[in-house]
């Protein structure tokens, strides 16, 4: 094979080219086109798709419904960008109080606490008594590293929990799962929680189940710049009631139990 040989110009093109991009011939990126993922729900809400253009902002776009249009896409101000194409329901003020899950699940009507995971929907419900008290969008795994289905309870609990598995991306600083509530210790002892992560609009955990945590990106991401969706907070708090934090993992007694249904919606990107 012929070797090539660069002039003193060319290959400093390509060692900056190189330094900037990361490497010369990476692949793109692939983009997810909120579109296309598909949760039974988004037929009852009329809706268009509208990509994202630089210097769109949910403010800019949606005025006060801003916060209602995000939940409605499963996604999270910093995912919030340009290239990525979400659903805008025709009317806006018909989302006040959005909620794809059921408002009475007569199943935990015996229950004072009781967790709905809908995998399809990519929502969970915390009910009390069978009425639903909240309604968070969460990602979950995704086809390769699946959620277990069926009856968990939670267990255990630790506000400031860390992944030992998984760093933030380009760092070696352990991946933060705040406010983590354990739900399920699998037989090879890979232990799932639900705790609080980035929310990109489709299933992107290696297993766990992911709620809004906008102030742990802010500090490991500065974005955003002001965090408003905290839902990780608000369910661990509700889950552990009065039971005192300790700062490391604490087992939970009588913790609520867990269903998890459904399938995960296809994604596709470009």
């Amino acid at each position: 094979m012929r070797r090539l040989s660069l002039s003193p110009g060319v290959a400093l093109f390509v060692i900056v080219l190189t330094l900037a991009t990361g490497t010369a011939w990476a692949k793109p990126k692939k983009v997810v086109d909120l579109c296309q993922v598909s949760h039974p729900s988004d037929a009852a809400i009329a809706w268009e798709c509208r990509p994202l253009k630089w210097g769109d902002s949910p403010l800019k776009l949606f005025g006060n419904h801003w916060r209602e249009v995000l939940r409605f896409n499963r996604i999270d101000q910093r995912h919030f960008k340009a290239g990525v194409s979400i659903k805008v329901p025709l009317d806006l003020a018909g989302l006040a109080d959005f909620t794809p899950l059921p408002r009475e699940y007569p199943e935990a009507a015996g229950e004072e606490k009781f967790i709905l995971v809908d995998l399809a929907e990519q929502y969970l419900g915390a009910y009390e008594r069978g009425q639903l008290r909240y309604a968070f969008p969460i990602a979950t795994g995704g086809p390769e590293n699946p959620t277990p289905t069926g009856d968990f309870k939670v267990s255990a609990f630790d506000q400031d929990h860390d992944s030992s598995l998984y760093k933030i991306d380009k760092t070696d600083i352990p991946y933060p799962m705040h406010y983590a509530l354990r739900f399920y210790t699998s037989p090879e002892w890979v232990a799932f929680w639900m705790h609080g992560r980035d929310i990109p609009g489709y299933p992107a955990s290696h297993g766990c189940i992911g709620l809004y945590d906008e102030e742990m990106q802010k500090r490991y991401y500065k974005n955003p710049s002001k965090p408003v969706f905290q839902d990780a907070t608000t369910l661990y708090k509700w889950a552990i009631g009065s039971h005192p934090d300790r700062g490391k993992i604490t087992s939970l007694k009588n913790g609520p139990r867990v269903k998890i249904i459904g399938a995960i919606p296809q994604v596709a990107s470009h």
